[in-house]
């Protein structure tokens, strides 16, 4: 790890001139609002925030801290779920709120270019109106930004059927640490020119560059979709449910998973908290969607879908019969994560296995949760393997969870691997996750991944003290 300099009057002046002084925040009302984003309950106040704007002034900014070996995060929307955006060094936070831009919406070839600062939701509403659809849908999408999306090579319900940020992404302007403005790829579907820079750069979390301009890729919007929400009588018996269907020959555009709390939860963290009423026997839930442009052929993938799940065992199967009631069930849906914070202290891992493997994976949570004492509630997108499980505090010693859970997550990360599975699907490793890399790369595939890091950045100033487990 490089020996990082303060910031002092010098670089305060430097960046007053090259910004202005609006643009150079130092009050501590400014820094504490960006020392923490949506990671437990994790706060690293920055020396200061810088509000830039274009591509230049990002060049200007980075060269100078590379001189001067001062560390840079870039932040975005303050979503994350990895402390990733966490100035855990100090130094500078670049505050992308001004690349907030829609560029070309190129309706011929089906791309958009855009700033890294435009909100997702905003982005798809935009293209939608050209009849377009960018499919990545994470469930902070109407406050995450694109670049953050980028930097974690977000997912969100319908990569299911449509894949992740990374199947979208054509080609992206960077900014490098020493001030350097390249371009990564072409505006192409199709490139076996070199080595693909693009997809170094997607879920790299802000250590190679600074994006600062994105091609994507777009799709016809499928206007029409239908939905149901399945309950089960056992969460296990939900999961072995979820590979049955594709083996039936089904892609569902969105297939989600929800044990009885997390929708419970939801429920009650909701302004009708009434609106779904659960049976006693109800232990899990599946969201499941389709979606395309002839309604007969999506009802019969929703009937033959229906029918799987009725030879699984399932309840009665509730349709959404309107807009408000899709609407109203995919609210539930994106809220659990909030009312689980709400709930109580939590902390959440990003597991994902192959889609078979889900019940094992669920039974491995709730074993080692009587192991060491914990509650789980457990969602997510099923449909890909990729199960959110939150471990709440509840009733936990401050021992116990600081020094025993560690204990039970490495043992389920473990045992994930062992699965075939990985320990983030989409929120990436950040700060909270490095400790666990030795899980699933061993010394020389981690010195392979720091060798790229050195050559991009061979001071480190690029947010420093994540990804890589602490030598």
């Amino acid at each position: 790890m490089s020996s990082f300099s303060k910031i002092d009057t010098a670089a305060i002046t430097h960046f007053q001139g090259l910004l202005g002084i609006a643009r150079v925040g130092l009050d501590q009302e400014i820094l504490t609002k960006h020392a923490s984003d949506e990671t437990e309950d994790l706060s690293f106040p920055p020396e200061l925030v810088l509000f830039v704007h274009t591509a230049k002034e990002i060049s200007n900014v980075l060269r100078y801290c590379n001189e001067r070996t001062i560390p840079v995060t870039v932040r975005g929307g303050g979503t994350g779920l990895s402390g990733g955006a966490l100035a855990i060094h100090g130094g500078v936070v670049l505050n992308m709120q001004g690349f907030n831009k829609i560029l070309n919406i190129d309706e011929q070839n089906l791309q958009v270019l855009v700033e890294p600062g435009v909100i997702t939701e905003v982005l798809q509403n935009a293209v939608k109106e050209k009849g377009l659809f960018y499919p990545p849908d994470p469930s902070s999408k109407g406050t995450c930004f694109i670049g953050g999306n980028v930097s974690e090579n977000s997912g969100g319900p319908r990569a299911v059927k449509y894949g992740v940020v990374k199947d979208y992404v054509l080609n992206l302007e960077v900014v490098l640490a020493n001030g350097d403005i390249i371009w990564t790829g072409a505006n192409v579907l199709k490139n076996a020119t070199g080595f693909n820079l693009t997809q170094l750069m997607v879920g790299s979390e802000g250590l190679l560059g600074v994006i600062t301009k994105i091609v994507l890729k777009l799709l016809p919007y499928p206007d029409k979709n239908l939905l149901m929400l399945v309950p089960f009588p056992s969460a296990e018996l939900a999961c072995e449910a979820v590979a049955k269907i594709f083996q039936a020959g089904y892609t569902p555009s969105a297939l989600e998973f929800m044990e009885r709390d997390a929708i419970e939860w939801s429920l009650k963290y909701s302004s009708e908290p009434s609106a779904l009423p659960i049976g006693d026997t109800v232990q899990a839930h599946l969201l499941i969607e389709v979606d395309g442009k002839e309604e007969d052929i999506l009802m019969r993938e929703i009937e033959g879908i229906a029918q799987v799940l009725e030879q699984m065992g399932c309840d009665e199967i509730l349709f959404a019969d309107n807009e408000a009631e899709k609407n109203r069930l995919w609210k539930l849906r994106r809220s659990v994560a909030e009312a689980v914070k709400a709930h109580s202290i939590y902390k959440e891992e990003d597991t994902v296995v192959p889609r078979a493997a889900l019940p094992q994976l669920l039974n491995k949570v709730k074993a080692l949760g009587k192991e060491f004492g914990f509650k789980s509630v457990c969602y997510g997108h099923a449909g890909d393997g990729n199960l959110h499980v939150n471990i709440v505090k509840g009733d936990l010693t401050d021992a116990q969870w600081e020094q025993d859970l560690p204990q039970a997550i490495h043992l389920l990360f473990e045992y994930v691997h062992a699965l075939g599975g990985t320990i983030s699907g989409e929120h990436g490793i950040g700060l909270v996750q490095k400790e666990y890399m030795s899980i699933v790369f061993n010394e020389v595939q981690l010195n392979l991944m720091r060798g790229i890091k050195d050559l991009f950045d061979p001071k480190g100033i690029l947010n420093p003290g994540k990804v890589f487990p602490t030598c």
